[in-house]
């Protein structure tokens, strides 16, 4: 009898314990709806550290709102506030693990309830999407006060909470790319590709980039842009893409294919014409190189390196012939050397035009600036190749030409 009433008055104390626990619970709950948000954080630390309360998911749920509205509350907007919103985050996630990943339990349906300005505040969400909501706001805060390390860990806080919205994933990987978390980056803009009905053009465009400037992995980079082309066939900027990774891959063939492809539907685009004069050059036809050239200045008189290459081959050739005639015997000189240098003469006048344009696009460029004094001194335009002396005097030192 004794032993009975001993175990009976244990299960007494033990359903007084779990009882008191539950009261802690709802002390929590009470506070959170009062706005005592420090004693309601106090009392759920303490349900979860109970083995009966600490199991259940309501009270993880709570304290992911308790959280929340601390985080709201927090306008430092600093690496704290964003340690308070990933803690929210993981309550979330253990309520959500609890409920057995089960979208139509009671508990998920609130976890994951919208926030809609329209609806009464009793109505509203006070889970997953209230936080991410808040979030959202301190990464914007952060972003116009051009503090992009803070902006992006806002961001991505939303991003995971949300993953189906594609613009804040985009503006995590987008931040991400700024400060040059190539990883996190990567990881954004990749989860973009498996959205269906999204524009993932954008997407395409970083990743390429990525792996091609940042990580120096050309491959990676052309099977992104050939991926990318199968769904934007039309885009030119894709196309370019595709054809200087070919050059870079010294798929020459290839290259050339997926050139004269793209100016089937693009003719006077400059930079795909400054690619199809590269490989003609390349293959030894500097003729149809410069012709090339040449049609990348008539379609866009301000494309630098179409003046820039258009003049450079005039000038080689140019100099070719004076090479040649600087080994003649003495008896080919007195046949050829006139006509020969007069030739070359033709060619160095034809290339001014392009040094002198390039060098009203790229005014600082001491480069060009020594060639045209080459090309005035050889053409004895005395005046000109004095104002080019002058300008490299001024910027390099008067002993520019010793150099």
């Amino acid at each position: 009898m004794k032993k009975l009433i001993l175990s009976l008055a244990l299960v007494g104390i033990a359903a007084t314990v779990a009882f008191g626990q539950k009261k802690v619970v709802r002390s929590a709950e009470r506070n959170l709806r009062r706005g005592n948000i420090e004693e309601a954080y106090s009392d759920i630390k303490n349900a979860v550290n109970d083995e009966e309360t600490g199991s259940e998911s309501d009270t993880y749920f709570i304290k992911g709102k308790i959280e929340t509205q601390m985080f709201e509350a927090d306008s430092s907007n600093t690496e704290e506030t964003v340690s308070l919103g990933r803690e929210a985050e993981s309550s979330f996630m253990t309520t959500f693990e609890m409920e057995d990943m089960d979208s139509t339990s009671k508990v998920s349906k609130d976890l994951f309830k919208e926030v809609v300005p329209e609806l009464p505040a009793n109505l509203q969400g006070e889970g997953v999407y209230r936080l991410k909501n808040a979030s959202l706001n301190k990464g914007s805060e952060r972003y116009d006060a051009e503090d992009m390390d803070q902006a992006f860990e806002f961001f991505s806080l939303a991003a995971d909470l949300d993953p189906k919205d594609t613009t804040t994933v985009f503006n995590a990987g987008y931040t991400a790319n700024m400060i040059g978390n190539t990883e996190a980056a990567k990881k954004y803009f990749t989860h973009l590709l498996d959205i269906d009905e999204y524009n993932k053009l954008n997407a395409y465009y970083f990743l390429i980039q990525i792996a091609s400037a940042e990580e120096n992995d050309p491959e990676e980079a052309y099977r992104l842009a050939t991926e990318a082309r199968e769904l934007y066939p039309e885009d030119k900027g894709l196309a370019e893409f595709e054809i200087q990774l070919l050059l870079q891959l010294d798929k020459m063939d290839e290259a050339m294919v997926s050139i004269e492809k793209a100016l089937e539907n693009d003719p006077d685009n400059p930079a795909i014409r400054l690619r199809y004069g590269y490989l003609k050059e390349s293959s030894g036809d500097m003729e149809g190189a410069l012709e090339e050239y040449k049609r990348t200045v008539e379609a866009d008189p301000d494309f630098f390196e179409g003046n820039y290459y258009a003049g450079a081959i005039y000038l080689d050739k140019a100099r070719n012939i004076i090479t040649e005639v600087n080994n003649f015997s003495d008896e080919e000189w007195e046949e050829k050397s006139d006509t020969m240098l007069a030739e070359a003469d033709g060619l160095y006048e034809e290339a001014l035009p392009y040094f002198t344009k390039a060098l009203e696009l790229k005014p600082d460029n001491t480069e060009i600036m020594q060639i045209l004094f080459q090309i005035h001194t050889r053409l004895q335009n005395e005046a000109k190749a004095e104002e080019y002396d002058q300008k490299l005097s001024d910027i390099l030192g008067d002993d520019w030409l010793e150099r």
